[in-house]
């Protein structure tokens, strides 16, 4: 065999193991990802009621977890208020104006540092930063240490998104004499409004299944986020219910009914996480 043969037949074997390797990782992750999810539904259903769905939880034998669903909805509306509009600016800084200065790179290369930190390391520096100095667990710790899991992901998104527009655009807005501010809201965003919704998107699926930063910030309550509901500032000063430490806490529990509550949050978390996926997966998909 010459050596012309030996180097395509080499070629061919390796390509083929590559493909077969690959073909096997991909379905063992799929055999594991069906698992879990089955899993997860089958025993997820068995705590859905409608006490479960309206109630807060009670005792160790009724009640729900409608107080923890609340404080999830709370805490990750008031993260992404606080997260998303930092993150947008910040991606207009980096694809506008920074794109070649010190500034930029280093705002950039510390943007990447963030994404790939432990999210317990960020809620320690939460609870450094107000619990210990406040002395008062709270919903506003958790939300502002989701906040910063939130920040690096959209601006990362916003500046690449921005970068894909053309600069035609820019140069013919620019022309006409519209400020660059016009330019940006107006056309820029426009232009690049699918990638960031995506970028907005992921980044709350991101941390809605965040446990860590919030053992150490907004710990949990068994009772309402807002009781009553005009006393805004329990938010502000007390522990308040999510569904992530609800898990935790009730997974461990010796009590079966909730054990069995902790299976149906997992199961509605690991909803809204998929569901916010797909329907990001849905927008940033091309239109034909």
């Amino acid at each position: 065999m010459s050596l012309t043969k030996k180097t395509v037949f080499f070629r061919k074997s390796l390509d083929k193991a590559t493909q077969l390797i690959s073909i096997c990782a991909a379905l063992t992750g799929i055999i594991f990802l069906v698992w879990i999810l089955f899993e997860v539904i089958s025993k997820g259903f068995e705590a859905f009621s409608v006490d479960f769905f309206m109630l807060p939880t009670l005792d160790q034998e009724e009640g729900g977890v409608a107080n923890a669903i609340l404080g999830t909805v709370i805490i990750t509306v008031v993260s992404t208020v606080i997260g998303v509009p930092l993150g947008l600016l910040g991606g207009v800084f980096l694809s506008e104006y920074g794109r070649q200065g010190r500034i930029g790179d280093l705002i950039r290369f510390s943007a990447n540092v963030m994404m790939g930190m432990p999210s317990i390391i960020l809620g320690l520096f939460v609870y450094t930063l107000l619990v210990q100095t406040t002395g008062n667990f709270s919903g506003l710790a958790g939300a502002i240490s989701l906040a910063i899991i939130m920040l690096p992901v959209v601006l990362r998104t916003t500046e690449d998104m921005l970068c894909m527009v053309p600069n035609a655009l820019r140069e013919s807005a620019l022309a006409l004499g519209t400020p660059k501010w016009k330019v940006t809201i107006q056309i820029l965003f426009r232009s690049a409004r699918t990638g960031l919704i995506t970028g907005i998107l992921l980044a709350i699926a991101r941390v809605s299944g965040e446990t860590a930063p919030l053992l150490f910030t907004s710990m949990n309550s068994y009772y309402w986020p807002l009781d009553p509901w005009w006393n805004v500032s329990s938010f502000f000063t007390s522990p308040t219910a999510n569904l992530t430490v609800t898990i935790y806490n009730y997974a461990m529990s010796p009590y079966a009914q909730l054990n069995k509550m902790a299976w149906g949050a997992s199961l509605l978390i690991t909803f809204a996480v998929l569901s916010i996926n797909v329907l990001a997966r849905y927008l940033l998909k091309e239109k034909k």
